[in-house]
């Protein structure tokens, strides 16, 4: 029984190490699916892609550059939402690896013909594996995405994911 303990331990030990390629690779580019919940009133679930951009300072931080796009309908009315998003990511470098992040910008929606801009900030952060040598799957990423139309502001959910190229 402790041997396997043990051997659980030391796999788990063997997985988290920093991955030598990783030292190499200072930019990571990011596309997939993205869910929004959208928070106006009524809430709306809205569907769509991100796509991001990380240079790495070092293997633990980088700066990020994120878009994203989301659409549906309100009360049969379509509905498109785009942020555009900047801020710093910190990692901890593995084959599995957690991040964290804080993204400042902004954000447009479009219902109906009619537009509106607006500051938005993401905070969140997810879980990246390696499926092969330079390319990973962002199994999940979990952001709070405020946003502040029409004079209020929207508390939403964004949950992504999606692949990413290292280079």
């Amino acid at each position: 029984m402790l041997r396997k303990l043990l051997l659980v331990v030391g796999l788990c030990i063997v997985a988290g190490l920093p991955a030598r390629a990783q030292e190499d690779n200072k930019v990571e580019v990011f596309g997939g699916y993205s869910y929004m919940r959208f928070r106006p009133s009524p809430d709306v679930n809205l569907n769509g892609w991100e796509a991001s951009a990380q240079y790495k300072f070092a293997d633990w931080i980088g700066g990020v550059a994120d878009f994203s796009g989301h659409y549906g309908s309100i009360a049969g009315i379509g509905t498109s939402t785009h942020t555009y998003l900047f801020g710093p990511q910190i990692s901890y470098p593995g084959r599995v690896s957690p991040f964290g992040h804080l993204l400042l910008g902004g954000a447009h929606n479009s219902t109906g013909g009619f537009g509106h801009s607006s500051f938005s900030m993401a905070i969140g952060g997810g879980i990246d594996a390696t499926v092969v040598r330079d390319i990973r799957w962002r199994l999940v990423q979990i952001d709070y995405l405020l946003t502040q139309f029409a004079g209020g502001s929207q508390n939403n959910a964004r949950i992504s994911t999606g692949i990413i190229f290292r280079f």
